[in-house]
């Protein structure tokens, strides 16, 4: 285990080839498959997401849920669920949707009062290790854009070891804030990438991943920015709403593979080299944003 110490705060680097038990050991040597390391969880192996940090975003074709982190650029996390619950979002439309890109959402002509959230933003885009302890989940893998990759509380990150600083990527379905020039110019405007956008790292801040309905967002209209009133604006975004403030009946109540567990280890590795008989070529290597996190819905535990 490597560790790296910043005053108080110690991040414990849980390297795969670290991890423990029969499974993983199975999975290295490509026997394994990713189902059945899923189908042989408990409960243990799965974090609950909590549903004062999901974010539900309510379209005409259906629901998209989004996980906000609960350890990282923490004021944009505040930012959005204060504008959420000012019903800043409700009525307004994703504006920008490039094939490949993103989908971007929210007032584009800028006639939405801001209530009581900040008029715009301090850029989050990396920052120094958390000063409470926090785990980082480390990826074997090269990485071309980061010293280190991981997950914290299953969400990708990436760290700067020389400078200890650290952010959530820019991997699909990555939530963030869009930006001017300026780099503390974030408000409002946000965005959900519908590929890999890596580059865009550490250039702005992203808080969160979708967790669920990324097909719906996939099939948003594509839409350039609108330039007046009269443009195509995209399609609706019927409302937005912080899961603690729906009726339990209307939560999603979901699950992801908890990247602390040995179970995470044991998995990636048998997606790095898959054992099934379909595949000939095994290039022991995967890449951190193409690595699908496991979802569940809570009803499916055992």
């Amino acid at each position: 285990m490597d560790k790296l110490v910043s005053g108080r705060v110690l991040w414990a680097m849980v390297l795969l080839l670290a991890a423990q038990g029969p499974a993983f050991a199975d999975a290295l040597k490509g026997k394994v498959s990713p189902a059945d390391i899923l189908a042989a969880t408990d409960a243990s192996d799965w974090l609950k997401l909590d549903q004062d940090n999901l974010l539900y975003i309510e379209l005409e074709r259906g629901r998209v849920v989004v996980a906000l982190s609960t350890s990282l650029a923490q004021r944009h996390v505040v930012q959005v669920k204060t504008l959420v619950r000012e019903g800043f979002y409700d009525g307004l439309s994703f504006y920008r949707v490039i094939d490949g890109f993103v989908a971007q959402g929210g007032d584009p002509f800028e006639k939405r009062e801001i209530k009581t959230a900040a008029k715009s933003m301090g850029a989050e885009f990396d920052e120094p290790l958390p000063k409470s302890p926090v785990q980082f989940d480390a990826w074997a893998d090269h990485d071309g854009y980061a010293d280190r990759v991981g997950f914290i509380k299953s969400l990708p990150t990436g760290i700067d070891a020389a400078n200890r600083n650290v952010w959530h990527l820019h991997c699909p379905g990555a939530f963030a804030f869009g930006r001017g020039n300026a780099r503390d110019t974030a408000s409002t405007e946000f965005y959900i990438t519908l590929q890999s956008q890596r580059y865009l790292d550490r250039n702005l801040t992203v808080f969160g991943r979708v967790v669920e309905g990324m097909e719906h967002l996939q099939a948003l209209r594509r839409v350039l920015p609108p330039q007046s009133e009269e443009d195509d604006i995209g399609e609706t975004i019927l409302s937005m709403r912080i899961g603690a403030d729906l009726p339990e009946h209307k939560q999603a109540k979901l699950e992801i593979l908890d990247s602390r567990s040995p179970t995470f280890a044991a998995y990636a590795a048998s997606r790095r080299n898959r054992p099934e008989a379909f595949f000939y070529h095994r290039p022991d290597y995967i890449d951190i944003c193409q690595f699908a996190v496991p979802m569940r819905e809570a009803s499916d535990a055992e």
